[in-house]
């Protein structure tokens, strides 16, 4: 037979059962800096000394499925062939030969169906690569800068996406900086986002 004190101990017990008891981390990243973060982690590949740009091509079901970054040809060392931009010999210029970051990420898919796809890429795509994310059947591109809004390839392949429904937009990030600490992985204690002139 139990007591009065008893029945009020299991009372509180079946209460506190009752209640959410997940402690999950608030402040995890969201899909959209995830994907964007991809594609500047890609960057960090590219031997190019002016401007490192990747790309994350992402299915509807929020998989990666392609990435890539700017770089010289399978095959073509990056020692050998040139990676300056202006030269009186334009065979001597990067120009020539570098693949661009989303041609690359969209080779790099392995023949998957890419249609109805996001591409997420830090610099906004040239008409060359517009070309390509058109053909392959992405439809929407989310970029960081359009530092090269006024030269006529970057108005070229804007016209493009417009006159076949690509829809483009500036992505802002919710973190202006994302920190990996590969130390990160050994502690024990509870941790939050690692960013920096951001919220957390």
């Amino acid at each position: 037979m139990t007591s009065k004190n008893d029945n009020k101990i299991i009372e509180k017990i079946n209460s506190e059962n009752e209640q959410p008891s997940s402690n999950k981390r608030k402040s995890y990243i969201d899909w959209d800096d995830y994907f964007m973060a991809l594609a500047f982690l890609s960057a960090k590949r590219s031997k190019d000394p002016r401007t490192q740009v990747g790309a994350c091509i992402v299915n509807e079901q929020k998989q990666v499925v392609g990435i890539g970054y700017n770089g010289m040809p399978n095959g073509c060392s990056d020692d050998v062939f040139p990676w300056t931009k202006e030269s009186v010999d334009p065979l001597e210029t990067k120009t020539l030969y570098v693949c661009h970051a989303e041609v690359n990420a969209i080779l790099n898919t392995g023949c998957k169906d890419i249609k109805n796809c996001t591409i997420y890429v830090s610099l906004f795509p040239c008409n060359e690569c517009a070309k390509v994310i058109i053909q392959s059947g992405i439809k929407t591109v989310k970029y960081v800068s359009d530092k090269y809004a006024k030269k006529k390839k970057i108005q070229a392949a804007k016209r493009m996406f417009d006159a076949v429904g690509v829809t483009y937009s500036k992505y802002v990030p919710k973190h202006k900086k994302l920190i990996i600490d590969f130390d990160e992985i050994d502690s024990t204690e509870d941790k939050e986002i690692n960013i920096e002139n951001g919220s957390s």
